[in-house]
């Protein structure tokens, strides 16, 4: 029998056809000693063969026997990250002002906010979402389904940007927004997205109806 990835786990399949990877889930890449230790003294307890720093700010162990999962994450004692399925499966933050000298908006503080509000929730599609806290863009905002970045006179949000098979750079369509403003908005855009698209990512949307039309059912 061939085997598959176990989402009830959180558990991916590795090239090797028998071992496993898991990620506990840490917004924004922002980890305590605490759960490096863990992280660490688990890898060592199950003998992985790897721990990686993955593109979504994430640790991940992999190369886990599939009869090591549950005693791994019970050891770990950490929610599994959203590594895989159709949902909002990260939200990416840059250092911003809290640690950044070049950070013009609190990315952390509005990156945390809307990974608390949306990271795992389902969609049509996989979902990624991106806070740079200047227009240097240090967590690509511009190639992330919603990217936003700071500028000195508040957020700019971009819209339908993907990395993947179909690269696309997202769309601009709003400019000087506070940190409230930009959580309605993503909201619309969520809400719209959820209930009105078929199995495609968000940039491949805007394409099929065109964006002046995509803000108007946002409400733009």
């Amino acid at each position: 029998m061939t085997k598959k990835d176990l989402l009830e786990k959180g558990a991916i399949l590795q090239r090797d056809g028998e071992t496993y990877a898991i990620a506990p889930q840490s917004p924004g890449g922002i980890v305590s000693p605490e759960m490096l230790r863990k992280v660490a003294d688990v890898a060592d307890k199950y003998e992985a063969a790897a721990v990686k720093l993955t593109s979504a700010q994430r640790l991940c162990i992999v190369g886990l026997k599939e009869d090591d999962i549950d005693g791994a994450w019970e050891d770990l004692g950490m929610k599994p990250a959203a590594a895989i399925g159709l949902c909002v499966r990260s939200v990416k933050i840059c250092p911003g002002t809290t640690f950044c000298k070049r950070g013009q908006q609190d990315s952390v503080g509005l990156g945390l906010a809307l990974d608390e509000k949306y990271h795992g929730m389902q969609l049509p599609s996989k979902f990624k979402i991106a806070v740079s806290g200047c227009m240097n863009s240090c967590a690509e905002s511009a190639v992330r389904d919603i990217g936003i970045l700071g500028t000195p006179k508040g957020y700019r949000v971009l819209v339908g940007g993907n990395a993947g098979i179909r690269p696309r750079l997202g769309d601009l369509i709003a400019e000087e927004l506070s940190d409230e403003e930009v959580m309605e908005l993503v909201d619309k855009i969520i809400s719209y997205y959820k209930t009105h698209t078929k199995k495609w990512r968000l940039g491949r949307v805007i394409d099929e109806m065109g964006l002046e039309e995509f803000k108007k059912e946002i409400g733009l």
